[in-house]
Parts: structure tokens; C-alpha cells; sequence
């Protein structure tokens, strides 16, 4: 499944406000500047900091 590339464009991380990277492969968009990765679930962005899971220090790294 993939998310709409117009989606993406608009959404933003809701603590920092920074943009997204879409992580295919884990259904995942991803906040470097929180360090959050927000889920997606049937194709719906789950955009609430409390269902995010914290990206590991090899993820941080990773992502810069």
C-alpha cells in the first residue's frame, strides 16, 4: 500500500510542524525532528504522538 503523494505533501509532524518522510516498507511516516514514526493503518495516517513509537538511535542516524 502507498499514500498519496499530495497527502504527503500537506501532512506535517503535529509536535514540530516539520515535514514527513514515507517509510514504505514499515507503513511508517517519519518525523526526524521528533524522532517519532507515526503509523499507518488501512491506507490512514495515525497522526497522534501518543501512538508513535520512538525511532532508535540506529534510525535517528539512518534518517540524516
Amino acid at each position: 500500500m502507498t499514500i498519496d503523494p499530495k497527502l504527503l505533501e500537506i501532512l506535517v509532524c503535529p509536535l514540530t510542524k516539520t515535514n514527513l518522510r514515507y517509510d514504505r516498507e514499515k507503513q511508517e511516516l517519519i518525523s526526524r525532528a521528533a524522532g517519532l514514526a507515526y503509523p499507518i493503518r488501512g491506507g490512514v495516517p495515525v497522526m497522534l504522538p501518543g501512538e508513535a513509537r520512538q525511532l532508535s538511535e540506529e534510525e535517528r542516524d539512518a534518517q540524516r
